[in-house]
């Protein structure tokens, strides 16, 4: 799924290409597009039409456009193959188009909701009094938000009493971080995925912390990670972090640090990679 910098770039693209436009007409072309939606795709359709949209807005992986004195916001959930892309009008239909937004102005532009593999969606929802889409409230800061606490970030790391990279994707304590990430940052910061969270000092915590800020700054720059075409942005463009990785995917191949092959572990339904060497394994606790 993709993670911050991934959600990042398409949101800075809706900043460019969709705010301040006002709806004229919604296509829902796929029932589960708007499954979030309970009143269904003819409810969502006509409540979206004449509304104006503002700047997107995210947190963590979590995008949204909220809609202009409605106190409400349009939520995407991109899912494993969701795509927000800008497209000429009269452009072919993509194959897995799922709903299409048309504007009431000379852009000459459309925005389309495209998932091959139908896990994501679009749904209205209440926003709270914070600005966020309601069904999202719980979900914490991210590390590139200027409100982040980072102090309040290190005490909660200790306390949760579970193991480094599980505390990474607890989307309530830091939002944002998925398994690319998670594993790069702890490369950079040679500790192991399973190293428990109550050893960490308050410096190391800190300086994982600065290595998730530089990572995800860094794939920011060159467009996120796009391993295949389902992770484009707005214009269909593909990013290209996948270049500079340094863990995730680099089974076998020697570590950039110390030359020792990387090795790939299954865990909790995903991969994790890392350097046996420079990550050494928690010891067992009696």
């Amino acid at each position: 799924m993709p993670e911050l910098p991934e959600v990042e770039v398409v949101r800075r693209g809706l900043e460019r290409w969709v705010a301040g436009r006002t709806v004229t007409e919604v296509e829902v072309l796929h029932p589960r597009a708007v499954r979030r939606h309970p009143a269904g795709g003819a409810d969502f359709a006509a409540r979206l039409t004449g509304q104006r949209f503002e700047v997107a807005r995210r947190r963590g992986k979590y995008l949204w456009l909220p809609l202009a004195e409605s106190g409400t916001s349009v939520l995407g959930h991109l899912g494993m193959s969701g795509q927000l892309l800008v497209q000429p009008e009269g452009a072919a239909d993509e194959k897995h188009l799922r709903i299409r937004i048309r504007f009431d102005d000379s852009a000459g532009t459309e925005l389309r909701f495209v998932d091959q593999r139908t896990f994501g969606g679009l749904s209205l929802h209440d926003q709270t009094p914070a600005g966020l889409p309601d069904v999202i409230g719980h979900i914490a800061r991210d590390p590139l938000d200027p409100e982040f606490d980072d102090a309040a970030f290190q005490s909660a790391l200790r306390l949760r009493r579970t193991t480094v990279k599980r505390a990474l994707l607890d989307q309530s304590l830091i939002s944002g971080v998925g398994n690319i990430y998670a594993d790069e940052a702890l490369w950079r910061s040679r500790l192991h995925y399973d190293r428990p969270t109550a050893t960490l000092t308050r410096p190391r915590s800190a300086e994982l912390l600065g290595h998730i800020r530089d990572v995800m700054n860094a794939a920011l720059a060159v467009g996120g990670t796009s391993f295949d075409s389902l992770y484009v942005n707005v214009n269909g463009e593909s990013g290209y972090f996948d270049r500079s990785l340094d863990a995730y995917g680099r089974e076998d191949e020697p570590c950039r640090r110390c030359g020792t092959p990387m090795r790939r572990r299954a865990w909790m339904n995903r991969s994790s990679y890392f350097c046996p060497r420079c990550q050494r394994p928690p010891r067992p606790t009696v």
